[in-house]
């Protein structure tokens, strides 16, 4: 682990079609000063738009807002390691899976590798034609496999299919371990996506505060009990029963010191705080959907 903490990785899958690429870029335009780095593949069907391309050269593509891309082909782990000695070092990085492979596997090397963290699985479904592609003889084992695998499945799409509601309650029965946002065009906050809000919590006041692209999400600040342990508060914002999208923010232990937690769907962490964390957890969910008074409750808070 360095100085600056692991480096955050998110594992973006889904089967051909179902808008990794749109996400990505959008991911990039979202980005606001952060460093992403995004993997893919390889570079013969690089998914960057050209308007976001500044330089190139045999394996670094390099970004505007100091982003980069980079391709991984059959060598991921010396990928991620080079990704992580540039000067400066990303922030994060998003590593968009080809539409045959299993995040699931991706995730579990990057969960081993030394240095980085897994920020979370999140695969992408065409909400016209999943069902159909689930139930093909050919595809539909790599198609299931996918979503299983997901932390947070984004819903796209949901405005050319006919019955959006019904493509929903399907993926609650073949992936019941993950969250589902829907999107159309991709279109998702970023941090839903790659959790990318840490350092503001301390900013954010009880019930809501700044937050992009707001429409259908809401925010809330929660202020642990001093006797609260990192690990039980973590697996109760983690519970299915609270419907939240993602959690993320540092606080203090019981006896001394200061814990990072991250949650994404049922996915959750508990690792040692950077210096000089600021005390706060911020908690993301739909506003339909999330009853932050009952999470509140739960957790103990005021």
């Amino acid at each position: 682990m360095t100085a600056a903490g692991p480096l955050p990785v998110t594992v973006v899958g889904g089967y051909l079609g179902a808008g990794k690429t749109t996400l990505v870029n959008g991911m990039l335009r979202q980005a606001n000063g952060r460093r992403l780095a995004v993997m893919v593949n390889e570079f013969g069907a690089l998914p960057i738009d050209a308007s976001l391309v500044e330089a190139a050269d045999d394996r670094i593509v390099s970004l505007v807002g100091g982003c980069v891309c980079c391709s991984y082909g059959e060598d991921l782990v010396s990928s991620l390691v080079m990704l992580a000695a540039l000067e400066p070092r990303p922030d994060h990085v998003l590593l968009e899976a080809s539409g045959v492979a299993f995040p699931g596997a991706i995730a579990g090397t990057v969960g081993l590798l030394q240095g980085f963290a897994l920020d979370g699985a999140v695969v992408l479904a065409d909400a016209e034609t999943v069902r159909g592609r689930a139930g093909d003889r050919y595809l539909g084992s790599t198609v299931r496999r996918q979503l299983a695998e997901a932390d947070l499945i984004l819903l796209n799409k949901c405005d050319l299919a006919g019955d959006a509601d019904a493509a929903e309650a399907w993926l609650g029965e073949a992936a019941p371990e993950a969250r589902v946002v829907r999107t159309v065009q991709s279109d998702a906050p970023i941090d839903i996506v790659l959790g990318a809000w840490t350092g503001r919590a301390a900013l954010l006041p009880a019930g809501g505060g700044p937050f992009d692209h707001t429409h259908g999400y809401a925010t809330a600040a929660l202020d642990p009990p001093e006797e609260a342990e990192p690990e039980a508060l973590a697996r109760i914002l983690a519970d299915p029963a609270h419907g939240l999208l993602r959690a993320k923010g540092f606080m203090r232990r019981p006896g001394g010191g200061m814990a990072a937690i991250q949650t994404v769907g049922n996915r959750w962490s508990v690792s040692e705080a950077p210096p000089n964390a600021p005390a706060g957890l911020i908690c993301i969910g739909l506003e339909d959907r999330t009853d932050f008074a009952a999470l509140r409750r739960a957790a103990g808070c005021t």
